[in-house]
Formats: C-alpha cells, sequence, structure tokens
C-alpha cells in the first residue's frame, strides 16, 4: 500500500509535471482514501469509468483525461454532478495526467505507441517537444496502414497514397492534427496522429505529406496503462485496466 499524498508525489516527479504548460491540473484531482492498494486506470475519468472503478472498489482511479479543463463552465451540474457525486461516494483517488503523459519517454503515450509498432524514435518537435520523428519497419504507407490496423483494432484514415513510401514518420497521440505542419516542417513525409479535422486534409495534399488518422481514444491506450502496471510493480499495488471503446 501506498498513502495518497505519497503517490502524488512519486508521479509528480517521475512525469516532470512541472515541466508542462497544460490544460488542465496534473495529479490529483479529487480525494479520496488516505491509503491506496488497488489501481483502475483507463483513459478518460468518464461515469462508466469511475462506476467501474467503484465496483472493483478501487482506492486510486489512474486516467490521461480527467477533469476541470481550462475554459470549461465551473459550475458542478449536469455529467459532472453525476461523474463527481460517483467518486465521491465510491471514496476514489483521482489521478489524471495529461501532457506529462503523453511525452514521458518510457511510460508515455507516443512512447508506448512506438513499442506496440516497432517505431524507432529519433528526435523531437513541436510545442514542448511532445511530437516525435522516426522510422517504422514499414516500407509502404499503405503496409504502414495496415499495421496500425492489426495493433490498433481499427483501420486508419489514410490521406496520401497507400503506394508511396513512408519515408522519414512523424507522431504524436490523440488530437495533434493541428500539428501536421510542424511535423512537415520537422522533415517528415508521413505523420500520424489520432483525430482528424476539416483543414487538415487539405494541408496534407498541399504540403505533400501523407496523414493517419487513427483515433484519439486508440492512440492513447498505451501509457496509462503502462503507468499503472509501473506503480503496482514498484508499490505491490493491485492494478486493473479497463478499456471503455470509443469510435473516437
Amino acid at each position: 500500500m501506498i498513502s495518497r499524498e505519497d503517490l502524488a508525489r512519486y508521479l509528480h516527479e517521475l512525469l516532470r509535471v512541472d515541466a508542462f504548460d497544460d490544460y488542465a491540473p496534473n495529479g490529483l484531482q479529487v480525494q479520496g482514501r488516505a491509503r491506496i492498494r488497488r489501481v483502475v486506470s483507463g483513459v478518460t475519468a468518464s461515469l462508466e469509468l469511475v462506476r467501474r472503478a467503484a465496483e472493483l472498489d478501487a482506492s486510486a482511479l489512474l486516467v490521461h483525461h480527467g477533469w476541470f479543463w481550462r475554459g470549461e463552465d465551473l459550475r458542478v451540474t449536469g455529467q459532472r454532478h453525476l461523474r463527481l457525486k460517483a467518486l465521491l461516494q465510491a471514496d476514489i483517488n483521482l489521478y489524471a495526467y495529461h501532457l506529462p503523459l503523453d511525452a514521458h519517454a518510457e511510460l508515455g503515450n507516443n512512447a508506448r505507441l512506438a513499442a506496440q509498432l516497432g517505431w524507432q524514435a529519433e528526435s523531437h518537435f513541436g510545442r514542448q517537444q511532445l511530437g516525435v520523428l522516426g522510422r517504422a519497419p514499414q516500407a509502404t504507407r499503405g503496409e504502414l496502414s495496415a499495421r496500425l490496423e492489426q495493433v490498433l483494432g481499427r483501420r486508419p484514415l489514410l490521406v496520401g497514397d497507400a503506394d508511396s513510401a513512408v519515408g522519414r514518420l512523424a507522431w504524436c497521440t490523440g488530437a495533434a492534427q493541428g500539428w501536421i505542419e510542424q511535423a512537415r516542417d520537422a522533415g517528415a513525409d508521413t505523420y500520424v496522429s489520432g483525430e482528424i479535422s476539416e483543414p487538415t486534409a487539405h494541408f496534407a495534399r498541399e504540403m505533400g505529406i501523407a496523414y493517419l488518422a487513427c483515433g484519439h481514444h486508440a492512440t492513447e491506450r498505451y501509457g496509462v496503462q503502462a503507468l499503472g502496471e509501473h506503480l503496482a510493480a514498484r508499490f505491490g499495488l493491485e492494478h486493473h485496466f479497463i478499456d471503455l471503446d470509443n469510435p473516437a
């Protein structure tokens, strides 16, 4: 077991939280019981995930997408009320790590996605150096898309010629489609992220860079799962990763 505060301090140092300017508070977002022995991890702190954690009598819920995002209405009404009520009734601690979990060199979303796919990271680009440049073992973009579908369990949306070479690969999980110009400027020929917006296809075609949208949730399953496993091994905790389907 570990205390609520000791776990927060450990995660703060491990993930270098102070190095990031983020859109939401990283760390302990909602206080629960004082001692932690069972951790449930998941991508997003949805009502269903909170309820599943409560069913498992979890002491802590560890997520990538937490609550209290910058610019949101701060009133505790509607879905926010339902989520918070369920969490407080179960006396579960909510820990959330957004950009620090994306960026961690070993346990982060970008690092774990690369590990799943056999990609080799070489350098970084973009705001706070979150984007990654490297190489993939696949020769063509079509082969890369097929491998992504095999690993992630969903077919990527490919903007570009499937028969063309992958070349230099860039990636950034989640909603990083807006970094396509930065990826191209950093030297990428093919860019992989989670989501796609209306302008993304135009930019890809105009700049001559291929883009693969692979799903926000699908590309960000691996970091929080790896972090939960790390905590379990280090502190002797029980860990359960719950993967709730999300088509986005």
